[in-house]
């Protein structure tokens, strides 16, 4: 095992946000597994609403290079914000992110079924983009979904947030760190379009996604 890198904050407190059947757990469970592997403590705990209705689910993950954590992030002290929905990113953001957050999302909607019923309103993404970037130290749109679908199935956006996620600035694991755990947990095709996905993130966000 690599020795542990000493991490931007300590604890580091991450948040991964989105609606139910987005991945987003698996995408804190891979987060966790790599970060745990590379011999840091590391919590992991979730929240969910209605989450088979596209509900909110978020995880809270917590990583130290020197003590044990209790899971729960406090308000306000999210260092980065995995956000795989653009205003469920914005809702969680407006709760945890403070003036040191880096955030990392998908800007593509789902929009709720109120939404698409007409009885309420979804706010236009250049609000969206500019409350994001007014609460955040930076805050890089990934076209996750899109790339997902490019590789071949919508179902790796997750993955291909993470590999953005890889190349952000204070980002506890190294690309090669987050591919290593995916080797361990997909097999055959599966893997092949994970890693597919994986290294398209990892190149979007090397072009320049900052908002």
């Amino acid at each position: 095992m690599s020795a542990v890198k000493k991490l931007s904050y300590d604890p580091l407190n991450i948040v991964v946000c989105g609606i139910g059947g987005q991945g987003n757990v698996l995408a804190a469970e891979v987060l966790g597994s790599a970060m745990t592997e590379r011999g840091y403590h590391v919590a992991v705990g979730e929240t969910y609403g209605a989450s088979q209705r596209g509900g909110s689910v978020m995880s809270h993950v917590r990583v130290s290079a020197e003590k044990a954590l209790s899971v729960l992030i406090p308000s306000g002290e999210a260092h980065m914000i995995v956000g795989f929905e653009p205003l469920e990113t914005l809702r969680i953001a407006r709760k945890y992110a403070g003036p040191n957050t880096t955030i990392v999302y998908d800007p593509r909607p789902v929009y709720p079924l109120g939404v698409l019923q007409g009885s309420l309103t979804y706010p236009g993404m250049d609000a969206i983009t500019a409350e994001l970037e007014a609460l955040s130290a930076m805050a890089w749109a990934i076209p996750a979904a899109d790339i997902a679908m490019e590789a071949g199935d919508s179902k790796a956006a997750n993955i291909a947030l993470l590999g953005a996620f890889s190349q952000l600035p204070g980002a506890p694991l190294s690309r090669d760190d987050l591919a290593r755990i995916l080797t361990q947990r997909f097999k055959g095709a599966v893997l092949e379009l994970n890693q597919k996905a994986f290294a398209m993130g990892c190149e979007a966000a090397g072009k320049g996604a900052r908002v």
